[in-house]
């Protein structure tokens, strides 16, 4: 199997992985505030992380903790306004919306590095803005706040994708490295705000205790260290179409776990923007001309 797909693979369970993770940080916040849930999961991540592979770490060069320190400021945001995000809007609409990064990355990498998108973006971005307003306007033309965050989140979390593709693709910078001590820095981050800001305290139920243990280890640890060494193998087109798989674990989820049922136009909404993300990274001509 060649490598770059068992990237492939790896990164389809790192979406799984996301797309669950949704229900679990909702079950997770009615015992504790967003910036203590993420102490847990990031500081939780490093220190197992760390203890199963110290001898690994201790060569980390100066580079390569300068691009983690810098993903970690990333992730910090991202993390933050995605999960006030769910805590204010349906697990549905945060799946599909934290999904819209695949969707900012081609924008971004216009802007920061004078890739041209071509004018199926266009098209596509056009067709997300119409599934977003399906799948989120109320009868008073409006977003909700929950809303509005996730769609921040996506847009820092392409900054995150674009950042993680220049650091891994230097000579000094290991891949490995750099997964685990961007979560040593997003957790530093966390436990600044949660003990300014709330009042840290561990879970008091079964099924809080394993939510917080699967985001860590799963969602968080696993995750983000997968994804660094596989961007080393796979184009970063490639990586934003597999991460369109998101949303559609969440709605999955949060159907089958949380019980949600969304109006007939909010699932048209989320249909197209599904239909927008693929559009986005698949090359239509190139698979018109193989079949």
């Amino acid at each position: 199997m060649k490598k770059q797909t068992k990237a492939d693979i790896m990164l389809v369970m790192v979406t799984m992985f996301w797309g669950v993770s949704y229900f679990m940080i909702d079950l997770s916040l009615t015992e504790m505030g967003t910036f203590t849930l993420n102490m847990y999961r990031f500081m939780g991540a490093f220190v197992v992380a760390a203890a199963f592979s110290f001898p690994k770490l201790k060569n980390v060069s100066r580079t390569t903790l300068k691009y983690s320190f810098y993903l970690g400021i990333i992730l910090f945001f991202t993390y933050t306004s995605a999960t006030y995000g769910v805590k204010h809007t349906s697990l549905s609409n945060a799946g599909f919306l934290c999904g819209l990064a695949v969707l900012f990355t081609p924008l971004l990498a216009y802007v920061f590095k004078k890739v041209v998108p071509g004018k199926k973006i266009g098209i596509a971005v056009a067709m997300c803005i119409t599934g977003t307003a399906l799948l989120t306007l109320n009868e008073g033309f409006s977003l909700a706040w929950g809303d509005i965050l996730c769609i921040l989140c996506s847009a820092v979390y392409a900054v995150q994708m674009l950042v993680t593709e220049t650091a891994v693709r230097k000579p000094d910078v290991d891949a490995f490295h750099l997964g685990v001590f961007q979560l040593m820095f997003m957790g530093i981050f966390c436990t600044v705000f949660a003990f300014a800001f709330e009042k840290p305290q561990l879970p008091s139920e079964g099924k809080v205790w394993i939510s917080v243990i699967f985001l860590s280890l799963f969602c968080t640890g696993l995750a983000f260290i997968i994804q660094s060494i596989a961007q080393q193998y796979t184009s970063a087109t490639r990586v934003g179409l597999i991460f369109t798989l998101e949303p559609v674990f969440a709605g999955f989820v949060a159907y089958f776990l949380a019980g949600e049922i969304l109006e007939p136009k909010a699932y048209l909404g989320a249909a197209i923007i599904v239909a927008s993300l693929f559009l986005a990274e698949v090359d239509v001509k190139k698979i018109i001309k193989k079949t």
